[in-house]
């Protein structure tokens, strides 16, 4: 597969998602459920540029440090020490994959709302938790080093879990008062197939192809642990 991917047989999109099941993750397991990077770092833009570098997310950080001025934060954690001698040191005490959060982005459509009800206690969680907008998601990335969600890949390829078709009440935001219903999409994207097709394409760009191997070490390869891991800013709880 390797081989291939590196003649450039089979597409970005495919590596990621057989490498996913070598690595044991499976649609069938949402503790375990196939992983995808954030690739890009542009989502106010009108206009979406693929030949531009500065569109791209720097694939060769964790997703909580893509901001540097997270790495303060995130060097501090790791250096407290537990007292009793318990619990190791980590840069992050949540995850890139879990369940949660497979259910955050996949709340729209069945059976991930009747999942997301359960975990919930019987109601939808406060709107303002919910995933109600992709710029908004990427802000909180940037703003916070506790949230190191990556992506699922039905951002690639599946519109309908950016719309409300089941017509959820998903409540309203505190704030704006603005009721949460479809996904608020970058300015880039006219509709949800245009933003799948967009960043799929995005996925597909030769700087993607040339910088993917970055990200696939610190979740699939050697920075995935031990002094590598360290030095990446890339050790979980």
């Amino acid at each position: 597969v390797l081989q291939k991917w590196v003649n450039r047989e089979i597409s970005n999109f495919d590596y990621l998602i057989q490498l996913n099941t070598m690595a044991g993750r499976t649609y069938n397991d949402l503790a375990q459920y196939p992983v995808f990077p954030w690739i890009l770092q542009d989502y106010t833009s009108e206009e979406l540029d693929l030949n531009n570098p500065a569109v791209f997310r720097d694939l060769s950080k964790p997703i909580g440090v893509v901001n540097e001025k997270n790495a303060k934060a995130v060097k501090e954690k790791y250096n407290f020490e537990d007292p009793l001698g318990i619990v190791d040191k980590f840069h992050y005490g949540t995850h890139y994959s879990n369940a949660a959060g497979v259910m955050h982005y996949l709340i729209r459509v069945e059976p991930f709302t009747t999942l997301h009800i359960q975990l919930q206690s019987g109601r939808f969680d406060c709107a303002d938790r919910q995933f109600h907008s992709i710029p908004a998601t990427w802000q909180a990335l940037m703003d916070n080093p506790n949230d190191v969600k990556e992506l699922i890949p039905e951002f690639f390829y599946f519109p309908e879990f950016l719309e409300n078709q089941n017509g959820f009440n998903l409540g309203q935001l505190q704030i704006s008062k603005e009721v949460v219903n479809d996904v608020v999409l970058p300015k880039w994207a006219h509709s949800p197939e245009d933003f799948i097709y967009k960043h799929r394409k995005a996925l597909e760009s030769e700087y993607v192809s040339a910088h993917l191997h970055e990200w696939i070490d610190l979740i699939f390869g050697y920075k995935q642990r031990g002094p590598a891991a360290v030095e990446a800013l890339n050790v979980f709880y």
